[in-house]
This record gives structure tokens, C-alpha cells and sequence, in this order.
């Protein structure tokens, strides 16, 4: 007596589900890890068109400074009479969507000095450093932390 065989046994079944489920347990992890590091690259780039637009702003200034504080997010930055565009949109932190940490260093005399700073998700990041932006009002969840100082 032969018997046809139309489908999968249940056996057939969960062995394939189990062997899909593994696999995918080990892939997600790599994609969450991708987006972490996508994040981070935004947050170092956007760091780093802050300071050319400071270095803009700083070379229209009669005595050199830069500013004592960055425009809101989202805004354009322009200066004073609306002819010079340092930057279309101010940007904000792809997660949260706050303002970059951004201080002027309070040295008398000194108005060349600034620091700008963005907490990283990814703790592995090579350009990253250890710490807090600032120790009371932004601090990195991470422990991780971007650092764009006055060139």
C-alpha cells in the first residue's frame, strides 16, 4: 500500500519555524546596531556644519567672536540684516529632537573658545569620549559623548 504525501508533517514544520526564528534572532541585533551608527554619523556631521557656520559667523564679526548662543532649532541663522545665510536650518538630535549642546567658554578676554557636544548611542564609536556634555543639565544616557572645540 502506498500513501501520498501532500504536505509538511508537523515535525517538518517546527523545525523550520525554530531554525528561521534563530536565524533572525541573530540579525536583528545587527540591524538595531545599523541604525544606532547612522544616528551617530548624523550627529557628528551636524556637529561639524556647526562649526562651519560659526567659523562664518565668527568671520563677519568686527572683533571675532562667535556667538554667545545658537539660534533655536529649525530656524535659519542669518546674521543681523538677513543677507548673510550661516546655516538654512539649525539641527536638532535625530532621537530626541533637542538643540546640540552648545557653550561658550566663559575666560575673560577670551571669546575664541566654544565647545559643542552631542550625546552618541553607539558606546563602541571610535571618535567618541567618555562622559557627559554637561554634568547637569545634558547628560548622556550612553556615557558617550561628540566634541567639537573651537578650531
Amino acid at each position: 500500500m502506498t500513501f501520498k504525501r501532500d504536505g509538511f508533517t508537523l515535525i517538518e514544520l517546527l523545525v523550520v519555524i525554530a531554525i528561521i526564528g534563530a536565524l533572525s534572532s541573530l540579525l536583528v541585533p545587527n540591524f538595531m546596531g545599523a541604525r544606532e551608527r547612522a544616528r551617530d554619523n548624523q550627529r557628528k556631521s551636524d556637529l561639524k556644519q556647526l562649526q562651519k557656520a560659526m567659523e562664518m559667523y565668527r568671520q563677519d564679526q568686527t572683533d571675532s567672536s562667535y556667538p554667545a548662543s545658537l539660534p533655536a532649532v529649525d530656524t535659519t541663522w542669518t546674521n543681523a540684516a538677513g543677507t548673510t545665510t550661516y546655516m538654512n536650518k539649525i539641527p536638532k538630535d535625530p532621537i530626541s529632537g533637542n538643540a546640540y549642546y552648545y557653550a561658550r567658554q566663559r575666560v575673560v578676554g577670551d571669546n575664541l573658545t566654544y565647545t559643542l557636544c552631542a550625546c552618541l548611542e553607539n558606546t563602541a564609536d571610535a571618535d567618541s569620549a567618555s562622559g557627559d556634555c554637561d554634568g547637569s543639565t545634558y547628560q548622556c544616557s550612553s556615557g558617550k559623548k561628540y566634541v567639537v572645540t573651537e578650531p
